[in-house]
């Protein structure tokens, strides 16, 4: 699927995306360079810091969508994201008969698309000051900015702050977040 997004030139967006740092190329996240030339799967696969979520991509059956030809764009909850959750949560979402309330929770981490923090920049100010994003599982987050960073509030009012931003990737790009976005 391809989106309309307005877009800066190259120089405008990096510094956008970044907060007026440059840009990496291979950015390091969870002790492991991420490579542009590998997809979701293998990028996360390789973090240290996304061990709880790659164990829930393949619990949910999503390796094989997640490793496709995408794009997508994946909001990644952080092992410190899904340790904030209630206890026994994640234990209790890895379990085989809650599948499907697994490949909700994953899946509403997921926009079609490649957004790069420019063109969710650039959407938030096109907006007055909100970006309102469909996910893949069908409901909506929205992307907003205080003090210069980026913030992503779910259907239930939760709020988890992106950073690092466009870990870009051969089928998408990923932004870590620091708590588990959840749908209605």
């Amino acid at each position: 699927m391809k989106l309309s997004l307005i877009t800066f030139p190259l120089a405008a967006a990096a510094l956008i995306a970044t907060g007026g740092a440059a840009l990496a190329k291979n950015p390091m996240v969870g002790g492991a360079a991420m490579y542009e030339t590998k997809n979701i799967v293998e990028n996360a696969a390789a973090s240290a810091d996304h061990t709880t979520l790659v164990a829930a991509v393949k619990a949910a059956g999503l390796v094989d969508t997640l490793a496709s030809p995408g794009p997508f764009t994946v909001f990644a909850p952080t092992n410190a994201a899904f340790a904030k959750l209630p206890a026994g949560t994640v234990e209790t979402l890895l379990k085989p008969e809650n599948k499907g309330t697994l490949t909700a929770v994953l899946t509403y981490h997921v926009v079609p698309g490649r957004l790069t923090a420019a063109d969710i920049a650039a959407q938030v100010k096109a907006n007055g000051g909100k970006a309102v994003l469909t996910t893949v599982q069908g409901a909506k987050l929205t992307v907003w900015q205080k003090d210069g960073a980026f913030y992503v509030t779910d259907a239930k009012g939760g709020v988890a702050k992106v950073g690092p931003a466009d870990v870009l990737q051969s089928n998408g790009v990923i932004h870590v977040v620091d708590g588990v976005l959840l749908p209605s």
